[in-house]
């Protein structure tokens, strides 16, 4: 049974207001404004979007605090990083906005002709189907790139966040853009199967578990659609004798606990080389059990709930799972006794190979330790998953760095840094992880058409 569209206080448990699935009319007329809004919006001067996308900038920036307050009611972000995520969304905004016409920009070709070149024009109505637990990232890293090229989009949010989903299309509209070019629907999964196989809907994007992009993959490839995956990961965090232990230790724990864990890309399975394992181990353990952990809108809490019950019940048993299989925690490990839906910051050891710990994705403030002796069995363990999205290489031999880095499966490789999202790079993943590119130019182009053009 689908869960309904419900705005929930992760801290508390209170249910804050409830919202009701759309009816098949009000999507039909959402598909048919989508249409007539394509007609005018992609036949907007590019300088025209380009300055509406400046104004969404503007807005996010003016109103940062206010959307962190909501990011931390409806889904437990700490209010500091809320105010990050929704000036990061201003960043992106504005990289597009001014970027766009040299993206976009027609490159020639040689040929046989007098005359080639490459032409890059928008799609039409696209859907996006967004997750929780960056409710505003997610989308305008996806929607500043593809409203800029002269597509509109009809937005699918996640059921836990439906406050922020409404906020989206308010930003948007309230910025200038017409009515249709962004529509906030609350779908069920039935109903977004539909759209996405109407003709209207020229392009699907999803950020979300990999289950759910195996079903939005067989729909929209049955009815050949465009489509961009962004799926789970359990990115490898490898770390050798040679790095900076310090360093890697507040490099890990702030991956790790990071929205409080609840990140595709947090450094999830901590490999760690023989000789410093103690050390890293040691470090790592004491820091996690530094993490305050309350409301997120205290400004001295530094871990909030998880975004829901059910999310936070199945953390605890695949931690149980892991433990009763031989897995040691040494710290956290339990479910705490209060209200909201909180779990501490944990430490694994010893998971064995087919434990939760070691062959899933535990989204949460959960990090595995595994030991490894040299490169090749770090490479194995680092490849040794259905994931590939991110991997974090932590040492000082760059030679080494650069040997690795051909070999790890993944969509990128941080040295000495954690995995993140930059306007300016390609992101995305490979294996269970998805496919295609959100954000740098890259990102821009999946979601045009590529012309090629050829004159005599």
């Amino acid at each position: 049974m689908e869960r309904v569209y419900e705005s929930v206080d992760p801290a508390t448990g209170e249910v804050l207001e409830s919202f009701p699935i759309a009816t098949d009319t009000e999507l039909r007329d959402a598909l048919d404004r989508a249409e007539s809004a394509f007609a005018v919006w992609h036949r907007q001067p590019l300088q025209d979007r380009a300055a509406r996308l400046t104004r969404v900038a503007e807005l996010l920036d003016a109103q940062a605090g206010d959307l962190a307050e909501l990011m931390a009611l409806e889904m437990g972000k700490r209010v500091a990083e809320g105010v990050a995520e929704a000036k990061k969304c201003a960043w992106g905004c504005r990289y597009y906005a001014e970027n766009a016409a040299s993206f976009l920009k027609p490159e020639k070709k040689q040929s046989d002709g007098s005359e080639a070149w490459i032409r890059y024009e928008p799609l039409g109505p696209l859907l996006a189907i967004m997750p929780w637990n960056f409710p505003f990232w997610q989308f305008f890293r996806f929607a500043a790139p593809a409203l800029v090229a002269g597509n509109v989009t009809l937005l699918k949010h996640a059921p836990n966040t439906p406050r922020c989903a409404r906020r989206i299309e308010r930003l948007l509209l309230d910025a200038g853009l017409p009515d249709g070019a962004i529509r906030n629907l609350f779908l069920s999964n039935e109903q977004a199967a539909r759209a996405i196989a109407d003709p209207r809907i020229r392009g699907v994007t999803l950020t979300g578990s990999t289950r759910a992009g195996k079903q939005v993959a067989a729909t929209a490839g049955a009815n050949l659609k465009t489509m961009v995956l962004e799926l789970g990961g359990s990115d490898p965090f490898i770390v050798f004798a040679d790095a900076d232990i310090e360093k890697a230790i507040e490099g890990g724990v702030a991956s790790r606990c990071l929205n409080n864990g609840q990140s595709c890309i947090a450094a999830k399975r901590f490999l760690v080389q023989a000789p410093v394992f103690d050390e890293f181990r040691d470090g790592l353990v004491e820091r996690m059990r530094e993490r305050t952990m309350g409301n997120p809108r205290d400004p001295d809490v530094q871990l909030g709930p998880l975004a829901r019950r059910d999310l936070r019940d199945r953390l605890a048993a695949q931690v149980a799972s892991s433990v009763t299989a031989g897995a040691r925690a040494l710290c956290g490990g339990e479910v705490p006794d209060c209200d909201g839906f909180f779990y501490p910051a944990t430490v694994l050891v010893d998971a064995p190979p087919e434990s939760p710990a070691a062959c899933e994705e535990l989204f949460g403030p959960v990090a595995t330790l595994f030991r490894f002796e040299n490169d090749e069995d770090a490479l194995a363990l680092a490849n040794g998953t259905a994931y590939g999205l991110g991997a974090s290489l932590w040492t000082t031999d760059r030679e080494r760095a650069d040997r690795l880095i051909p070999r790890i499966e993944s969509g990128a490789v941080f040295v000495n840094g954690l995995v993140k999202s930059d306007p300016r790079l390609p992101f995305g993943g490979i294996k269970d992880s998805g496919f295609g590119r959100e954000l740098g130019r890259e990102g821009l182009l999946e979601f045009v058409n590529r012309k090629t053009v050829w004159i005599a």
